[in-house]
């Protein structure tokens, strides 16, 4: 996703017409359509002729009904493009690094503060999950913070652990961490490393406050397809992977990277929409 297509929050909730070619399956599919209506079949006025249907992807693309999309009803994902972070990465997993890039980051924040009451950060962690039943998941693994289009903060605390600056970050509660089920994260966070992540803000609850029509439980997947027509992949091979690993995969960088952004993205999205009473809640500048 390049920086220019991201600008302004203008095309909330449309529908992407510029959907990829059509699937073999969906070819096939056409095709046997075409081809029933062709035959000339033998009438039976006790039976009616036989229908066949189009695949669902391409009814989706037919009669496309985003006001009325909720996270368990949505339409076909495959024909909306994938949300991806396309900056830069700034990965660290030793003691030092991870503290110089907590450091780096509360000096861009201080200056951001300057110029907004309120600052947002996406954030988002990631832990070795367990298949065995009796075996608790590992601690938090990677944590990852993003605050703009162009950079991302990737941290391996299995290694590092949590350095003084980035503890000072977590608990600074003029500091927003927005997320979905951020909640469940920070109380993560407290567990494994006795550190309380402040002022937080879940996705979940503030969209359903803003779209009405719940309480609906979202997730920044669904978030993304409702308002910004994306879709934010979520393959198992990694969101499941092992996250203690001495040195994290390119896959697992752009995936942890894409979460966070994706948080903090669609937070600005969201506060950007009018509220019940056809207000837009914006926090005015300094």
């Amino acid at each position: 996703m390049k920086v220019e297509e991201e600008g302004g929050f203008t095309r909330l909730a449309s529908f992407v017409c510029d959907y990829e070619p059509f699937s073999e399956e969906d070819i096939v599919a056409i095709e046997a359509v075409l081809s029933d209506s062709n035959k000339k079949r033998p009438f039976n006025s006790h039976s009616p002729p036989r229908r066949r249907r189009l695949p669902t992807s391409l009814v989706a693309l037919q009669h496309p009904n985003t006001s009325s999309f909720s996270p368990s009803q949505g339409y076909s994902r495959m024909r909306l493009p994938v949300m991806k972070f396309s900056g830069q990465i700034m990965y660290s997993r030793t003691f030092d690094d991870v503290d110089k890039a907590a450091t780096k980051l509360l000096k861009i924040l201080e200056e951001k503060k300057r110029e907004m009451a309120q600052i947002a950060v996406g954030f988002d962690i990631e832990w070795r999950p367990t298949f065995r039943k009796g075996v608790p998941p590992g601690k938090v693994a990677v944590m990852q913070i993003c605050g703009d289009v162009s950079h991302c903060h990737v941290l391996h605390l299995i290694h590092s652990g949590i350095p003084p600056n980035l503890q000072l970050l977590l608990e600074d509660p003029t500091v927003l961490k927005v997320g979905a089920g951020i909640g469940g994260d920070a109380g993560k966070v407290f567990r494994d490393y006795n550190i309380s992540v402040k002022g937080v803000e879940d996705l979940s609850f503030r969209a359903n406050q803003k779209l009405g029509g719940g309480p609906y439980k979202w997730g920044l997947a669904s978030l993304a397809e409702k308002l910004l027509s994306k879709q934010l992949k979520k393959p198992s091979k990694i969101r499941l992977g092992n996250w203690e690993t001495p040195v994290l995969s390119k896959g697992q960088l752009e995936y942890a990277a894409t979460d966070a952004f994706a948080s903090w993205y669609l937070y600005q999205a969201i506060k950007d929409l009018p509220d019940e009473s056809g207000e837009v809640d914006r926090i005015p500048q300094q």
